[in-house]
């Protein structure tokens, strides 16, 4: 299994900042994830999930981020499932998720790509935040993580 990602597609798409590049994506997930395992809420529930070896994790979300991002349509998994059985998940969690994560983005994209990225980061924490959390009356918050 590769551990980065590379960009094929019978198709022409458009990517959501022309400046995003495959190995942005791939730094992103590798540093990213090394700072979750060393995280002191978020470590624990990765582990616990994942075990000591991350690198099929890390090669789906690699293909997850190219997806999002670059729209190559390699990423086939299902997200929603994934997440609703993890246990002991709440709205800290996703604060704590999206701090590190927008930390990451502004380092490794450029001023005009990151906000788009967080923008994309956003929604799809909120629409977890939404299966995993909510009830029939529930709002997530407005966003996640710091200002």
């Amino acid at each position: 299994m590769s551990s980065k990602i590379s960009v094929v597609s019978a198709r022409e798409r458009t990517p959501l900042d022309p400046s995003i590049t495959p190995d942005q994506i791939n730094r992103l997930v590798e540093s990213f994830y090394g700072k979750i395992r060393k995280h002191e809420t978020l470590g624990p529930i990765f582990l616990k999930e994942m075990g000591e070896d991350w690198s099929e994790h890390l090669h789906k979300m690699k293909h997850f981020w190219a997806s999002v991002l670059l729209k190559t349509g390699t990423y086939k998994g299902k997200p929603v499932p994934a997440h609703v059985r993890i246990e002991g998940i709440n709205t800290g969690h996703f604060h704590d998720w999206m701090n590190l994560f927008e930390e990451e983005v502004h380092a490794i994209f450029t001023p005009e790509a990151a906000p788009l990225l967080l923008a994309t980061a956003q929604r799809i924490a909120q629409s977890l935040w939404f299966a995993m959390l909510a009830d029939p009356f529930s709002n997530p918050p407005a966003r996640f993580g710091c200002a």
